[in-house]
């Protein structure tokens, strides 16, 4: 089922309704495919229907027809937030949560493999990625980023296209009341290019049910063909579409609901192959209902905003609402309304589902929104301070019956919004002095400098986002210089991948000559005390302190010294003092801005601090003249501290929770970590099994959850050398040393005789911390990797990360599990194994390729006796002898391990051994394999003498190897396949 998409509203021509149907369908093609949006005023009623319908009740009675007339079962909204499904930042479609049923991969034993016919109303939000109606919404009376998506399923033909055409025509007539002549129907007309043949089923079964032929309409596959993605389920749709006119003048249809048949499969080579169940999928959005319902043009004009529109107005004193949109809007006004209203409800929706404010995906994007919501509630409205969180209990009251974890995260939303209002708002006010002051310098023909707009965006957690620049330049009728903005883009992404990796970056360095002559002149050392001035706050956030510092010295990006910079040029600074942490020690260095001291509207974007000698030495892009001697102020981007400080503790509580599960001989040999990620390097007697890694998990969490004090103290490095468990790394140290404990004051720590360092993590470490441990979240490792012979390089991700790749993980399992089940039945179908196999080898692609490595099988020899399967191997059904030709055994590597997720799916197969079929070679092998040097689909399947070597071979990227598995008459096909070797001279079968 489509996202219902509140820009898909058509405006149609005038047509003589006399006309034949063929000239005025074709006529209601080009016009819908020439949509726009609802336009105003939207307050008048579409007609004299009145509006008594109210949302709660149009819901019910949605639910309450399919469970109690037809038979579905209802079942709760997923949480916007995905689980399992790393593609999506949010859900944006009720089949979301249904995938696993689609692709056929749900777990046999789970509740979802017995869904039969279902209904919900499923949160939506479309925000960021592929499908987002961000930069929409405000503009018209349509568009949304959060909305409710009504749906009803029929999985494994429980139901198709007759059953279903006929429950939405009966909903929408009889219990809903719509009058039939203000319902018009698409359907799919086909696609000679590809062969499929227009979907005349459907077609007939609107007629039958009394849809005229004049109200008909046939389109292509850009508007009625239904695909999940590249490849998978799809089919083709028919949609419901309703008459805003009435009748009167030309018809304005506005998409109602969709219905897509899943009946085809798209393959990896784009052909489409019938699927061996179908399903049907539809979709409504209820927002788009209640307002044909309730008589209105537009979905802001119904009780599902109403509420909140009320006290948008009463809450800042701004002119009522009048649904005005483009030029008749003066001031925008009302665009801010619109804008407000929907940015709560999908901030209120998120928070209580998981989601926070952060600097990556799903929360970054959240973030966007909520400051969205603010610019335009202070500067349009003149909203007072705290107003976005007052309209939580509004949200709150309007949506918590149906879904409670607003009710019980109420107070929580309100928290969140208000804290990163306060953050926001001075940013606001700076950013706009900011372009105002830039504009009175512009001429009238001048675009508006893309330096000036990205140093507004780079000033990390107190910047504005560029897309709040735009829109605020926009209102002013200026034009942005998009190429220059586009090439810095480009800069900093290229900036950005040279860190991923800590590779010492040679750009802005002060080499020995530039070191010597700050000695010769005396200059000192910068004091970077300041960068652990910070606290935890009652609410459980962190205060940074801005740091006042004096310029001692400027530097052209080649290293030349100079007694100032140019506007836009990029410089080397050195301060007397700084709060930035510069890289070092394994930690990303921080990020943030400067400014000029009584100069507060320009900023100066810090990419980076480094340490040269005792020297910080910042990265700076100058938007105007720096000087040597000027008195700045410096800001640290507080998402990226904060994020690197997660990491530096977490990382902490693994090198203790390594030796606690193996022991105290367990050694580091290196980390670095990022807002993002953290690597461990690790030195080990033995490689880690995945036994292991779950109990070094657990220690983690465990700490975690205890939310432990973490004490910060500089002590003489002779007392810290010599205490018992203390961890260090073998490098230089400064005296005296700053020591890190967990859970234990540093004093009785470092005392011989608690022996308090043995059982808890006690470090030396300049890096910044946590306060308490409980900010961590959550652990887990997703990557383990051997760099050399000892040593173990761990990729582990924390908070919002670890529990997404957890979920992740546990998808991956049960699709494994359910695939084992299938498997094990033992059926001797072919088209059911093909299938299967074909399945599985999905499993294998769909995943993104592990950055750990395992060692390689050894191949067996044709015509050998399996191994014993090792430990770390599960065999489903017997294992056979030699030559035995019944049954499969499927076995499947937990090398490498991911929180439960497999990361190689293997079948070992000796030659002729394992076949399916009554025969040798009249059967077909199935198997299936990732993630080793070797690869196991094609080897198996050469090695049991078949040609599906080659198409397996195709679908993982190697057509080498498929080349010698799908040849038949080279008897050493499979062992060649196995060493990954080249064409083995045979036809590619």
């Amino acid at each position: 089922m489509p996202v219902v998409s509140f820009d898909r509203v058509k405006s149609l021509p005038r047509v003589k309704m006399a006309a034949s149907v063929a000239t005025a369908a074709a006529r209601l093609r080009r016009a819908i495919r020439r949509s726009s949006p609802w336009r105003g005023p939207s307050c008048q009623p579409l007609s004299s229907v009145p509006p008594s319908a109210q949302a709660a009740a149009v819901r019910d009675a949605f639910l309450s027809f399919f469970r109690d007339r037809h038979g579905h079962r209802l079942v709760p909204s997923a949480s916007v937030r995905p689980r399992g499904d790393p593609s999506l930042l949010f859900v944006n479609a009720g089949m979301n949560q249904f995938k696993p049923i689609f692709l056929g991969t749900v777990d046999p034993r789970s509740e979802m493999a017995g869904f039969r016919r279902v209904a919900n109303s499923q949160k939506c939000v479309r925000a960021g990625g592929r499908h987002s109606d961000l930069g929409d919404v405000g503009r018209d009376l349509s568009h949304h980023t959060f909305f409710e998506m009504l749906g009803n399923w029929a999985f494994g033909g429980e139901y198709f296209k007759e059953e279903a055409c006929s429950m939405a025509w009966e909903l929408l007539t009889q219990v809903y009341g719509i009058p039939k002549d203000r319902l018009w129907i698409s359907y799919f007309g086909g696609d000679p290019k590809v062969g499929l043949d227009p979907d005349l089923e459907s077609r007939d079964i609107w007629l039958s049910l009394g849809v005229p032929a004049s109200r008909m309409l046939s389109f292509g596959p850009q508007e009625n063909f239904w695909e999940m993605g590249d490849t998978g389920p799809c089919g083709p749709c028919t949609e419901i579409h309703y008459d805003l006119a009435g009748g009167v003048g030309a018809p304005q249809l506005v998409e109602l609901w969709n219905l897509v048949f899943m009946q085809h499969n798209r393959e990896a080579d784009g052909s489409l192959q019938p699927l061996p169940q179908q399903h049907v999928d539809t979709g409504m959005g209820l927002e788009r209902l209640v307002a044909v319902l309730q008589g209105r043009r537009s979905t802001y004009d119904t009780d599902l905003f109403s509420p909140l529109l009320n006290a948008i107005q009463q809450g800042c004193g701004a002119p009522p609402y009048l649904g005005r949109v483009g030029a008749a809007d003066e001031g925008r006004t009302d665009m801010a309304y619109r804008v407000v209203a929907d940015h709560i409800r999908t901030l209120s929706v998120c928070i209580a589902d998981g989601v926070s404010l952060g600097m990556s995906g799903a929360p970054l994007v959240l973030r966007r929104i909520l400051r969205r919501a603010l610019r335009f509630s202070t500067e349009v409205l003149r909203a007072p301070p705290g107003f976005l969180g007052s309209l939580v209990p509004i949200v709150v009251e309007t949506l918590g019956h149906t879904y409670p974890e607003l009710q019980k995260n109420s107070a929580q939303i309100s928290n969140l919004v208000s804290e990163d209002e306060v953050a926001f708002l001075a940013s606001l006010q700076r950013g706009r002095r900011i372009i105002d002051r830039t504009l009175r310098r512009l001429g009238p023909s001048d675009v508006f400098p893309a330096q000036v707009a990205w140093s507004l965006s780079m000033s990390g957690d107190l910047g504005l986002p560029l897309d709040l620049v735009e829109l605020m330049l926009e209102e002013k009728g200026v034009q942005l210089d998009s190429a220059g903005l586009a090439r810095l883009a480009q800069e900093e992404a290229q900036h950005r991948a040279r860190q991923a990796e800590p590779v010492q970056e040679q750009g802005l360095r002060l080499d020995v000559h530039a070191l010597g002559e700050l000695q010769r002149r005396g200059v000192p050392t910068t004091d970077d005390s300041p960068k652990y001035s910070y606290c935890l706050l009652p609410s459980g956030g962190y205060e940074f302190s801005a740091c006042e510092a004096q310029v001692l010295q400027l530097y052209t990006e080649d290293g030349t010294a100079v007694a100032s910079v140019g506007e836009g040029r990029r410089c080397g600074l050195i301060l007397d003092k700084t709060n930035f942490y510069a890289e070092q020690g394994g930690q990303a260095s921080d990020r943030g801005y400067l400014v000029r001291v009584g100069q507060q509207d320009v900023l100066f974007p810090v990419a980076r601090a480094q340490v040269c000698g005792g020297f910080i030495l910042h990265e700076v892009v100058a938007p105007e003249c720096l000087k040597v001697g000027d008195q700045v102020q410096l800001h640290v981007d507080k998402a990226w501290r904060l994020g690197c400080m997660e990491k530096h503790t977490a990382v902490h509580l693994l090198n203790w929770a390594l030796r606690q599960a193996l022991g105290p001989s367990t050694e580091q040999r290196g980390s670095h970590l990022s807002p993002e990620r953290l690597r461990f390097d690790v030195a080990t007697q033995a490689p880690l099994t995945p036994e292991q890694l779950r109990a070094v998990e657990g220690i983690v969490q465990e700490a975690v959850g205890q939310d432990e004090a973490v004490y910060m103290e500089e002590v003489a490095l002779a007392h810290a050398a010599h205490v018992p468990g203390l961890r260090s790394l073998d490098e230089v140290y400064p005296d005296p040393v700053r020591v890190v404990s967990v859970g234990v004051p540093v004093a009785h720590a470092l005392d011989p005789a608690s022996q308090a360092a043995l059982h808890t993590s006690v470090e030396l470490c300049c890096g910044t911390h946590l306060l308490r441990t409980g900010a961590v979240g959550d652990l887990v490792i997703i990557g383990e990797r051997q760099l050399a012979k000892g040593i173990t390089r761990l990729l582990a991700v924390t908070g919002e990360q670890a529990q997404q790749a957890r979920e992740v993980g546990q998808s991956l399992a049960q699709e494994v599990e359910a695939a084992a089940e299938r498997l094990s039945r033992g059926s001797r179908d072919v088209v059911e194994a093909r299938r299967l196999s074909k399945d599985m080898g999905r499993l294998t692609d769909v995943r993104a390729t592990p950055t750990w490595s395992c060692a390689p099988t050894p191949p067996p020899s044709p015509g050998s006796v399996p191994l014993p399967v090792p430990p770390w191997m599960l065999p489903v059904s017997p294992q056979h002898s030699c030559g035995a030709p019944a049954g499969q055994l499927l076995v499947i590597c937990l090398q490498g391990r991911m929180v439960g997720m497999v990361s190689s799916l293997t079948l070992l197969v000796p030659a002729e051994a394992v076949v399916w079929g009554e025969g040798k070679g009249d059967g077909l092998l199935l198997a299936t394999g990732c993630g080793h040097r070797c690869d196991a689909p094609v080897a198996a399947a050469g090695a049991a003498g078949h040609t599906e070597g080659a198409a397996a071979a195709c679908q993982h990227c190697h057509p080498e190897a498929g080349n010698g598995a799908g040849c038949t008459e080279n008897p050493g096909a499979a062992a060649a396949a196995l060493r990954g070797a080249p064409d083995c001279g045979h036809s590619f079968h």
